[in-house]
């Protein structure tokens, strides 16, 4: 997860060497991103159902394998053409990874308190490997070459292999024949993969484009085929009985609005130091650490045992509120920023998503019988990359369009940045608003705080985490 993670965002830095170095052209350049998200984004689900027929462990393993083997192409690629190709195939085996990870987590852990435990580690990761890889993006680029963004994968990659041939309990999955629908196969992932690809063109080509207009009724065509192909197969890819849970079918819609709007968080927040503030790379990835350190320090220390306490909901309604503050004080921030008064109070607040992501996860997968988990986890996953991909496009435009009709205006070009920077984070904070709405009105469950809710009988057998632990 944290090599997965790290990979996302510490190439975001390098990007300007790639492009010296290689001779990308403006355009070519983003597809060095691009390639990665919509491999990683449109492999989800297919590798999460996939996982539950020829086993999470497999598909674990041979995910992480084919990650270390494109990092190792990435390193060494001398034309534009074979990072891209890496870069793909980097996608393919983070999608194939990460599709099982919570789904290895559930079934491992199922002792409440345990799983909440468990599942605070793996949101950590997450957020620590977003945090490390923009600084550590920088000081490889700097002190090293770019190539070593993509080297530094490959100790990470062989320990994790290493230690999961021997930590994973083999499980045989229920068998191809258990679901191997490869028209729904296709329909999915093209599905998936158009409309991210659409998305991540949107600020290129603009919302009300005919090539984006186009694309996304394609994609749209392709899901709800998908879906109805879904409800009608004797073996189907994804059974439709997962999203009958309000658990699994909110947490996903849930997490989909949050992280849209926390990538103006995530990303604009960092342009605002560098293009406004006048900050340096060193100097943003430093005012940005209290956010991940609190972000860490409530994930592991304090949102298991508050889950076990009062509930995942009420965890997730605490954490959304504090979210909600974040945006919300970000909307108002000045021009002439104070750090210690104006930004510091927002990276302390961002501890909201230290409670609402790991309550969010437990949710998402309490839902799915144990045979879905697999599936339950892909699908939480591709939520959570559609959700980034729209919030790149939708709130990055917002903020350009507003900046651009400010300065046609004639307002300075810092108070420009910062009125369209105020504008996606608003339309962020409504997100939010929306994502609280909708935890407080569709997960309502019975149950005793920190119980999962499971669909299937409690089995008898112990795992062997449980019987560890």
């Amino acid at each position: 997860m944290l090599m997965t993670i790290l990979d996302g965002s510490i190439v975001t830095v390098a990007m300007p060497a790639i492009q010296s170095d290689l001779g990308f052209t403006p355009v070519g350049l983003s597809w060095v991103v691009n390639a990665y998200l919509i491999a990683f984004g449109s492999f989800l689900l297919l590798a999460g159902r996939l996982g539950d027929l020829i086993g999470r462990r497999r598909m674990f393993l041979a995910g992480t394998g084919i990650f270390t083997a494109a990092s190792l192409l990435a390193g060494v690629a001398t034309t534009p053409g074979v990072l891209i190709a890496a870069r793909f195939l980097q996608g393919v085996g983070s999608a194939m990874s990460s599709a099982v990870g919570l789904g290895i987590l559930v079934t491992l852990f199922t002792v409440p308190r345990e799983r909440a435990r468990a599942i605070a580690v793996f949101s950590f990761t997450g957020a620590a490997g977003a945090s490390l890889g923009q600084v550590l993006g920088g000081v490889l680029t700097d002190a090293l070459t770019w190539n070593w963004i993509f080297f530094i994968n490959l100790p990470i990659g062989i320990a994790t292999l290493l230690v999961a041939l021997r930590a994973l309990p083999s499980d045989r999955g229920l068998g191809l024949r258990a679901g191997a629908d490869v028209l729904g196969a296709v329909l999915v992932t093209s599905g998936l993969m158009t409309g991210i690809y659409a998305v991540v063109k949107i600020e290129e080509y603009g919302a009300g484009s005919a090539h984006t207009l186009g694309l996304g009724t394609l994609a749209l065509a392709l899901l709800a085929g998908f879906l109805v192909r879904q409800a009608k197969a004797a073996n189907p890819l994804m059974p439709l009985r997962i999203l009958r849970s309000r658990s699994v079918s909110g947490a996903n819609a849930v997490q989909m609005l949050m992280v849209a709007a926390l990538f103006s968080f995530q990303i604009l927040v960092a342009l605002y130091l560098q293009k406004v503030l006048g900050y340096g790379a060193a100097e943003t990835g430093l005012a940005m650490l209290p956010a991940a350190a609190v972000i860490g320090a409530v994930s592991l220390g304090v949102s298991a045992r508050l889950i076990a306490r009062f509930g995942e909901r009420n965890v997730l309604l605490t954490g959304l509120v504090l979210l909600v503050g974040v945006l919300g004080l970000l909307a108002r921030v000045p021009v002439h920023a104070s750090y210690a008064t104006d930004l510091l109070p927002v990276m302390l607040l961002a501890a909201g998503f230290g409670l609402a992501l790991p309550a969010l996860t437990s949710l998402a997968m309490s839902g799915a019988e144990e045979k879905d988990a697999g599936l339950a986890s892909g699908l939480f996953n591709t939520t959570q990359q559609i959700g980034m991909a729209l919030g790149i496009a939708v709130l990055s435009t917002l903020a350009a369009t507003r900046t651009e009709s400010l300065t046609v205006a004639g307002r300075p070009a810092a108070e420009a940045l910062t009125g369209g920077y105020h504008l996606a984070f608003a339309v962020g904070a409504g997100l939010l608003l929306a994502a609280l709405a909708l935890a407080f009105t569709v997960l309502r469950r019975p149950g005793k705080p920190g119980t999962p809710q499971r669909t299937t009988k409690k089995r008898k057998t112990k795992s062997p985490a449980t019987m560890a632990a």
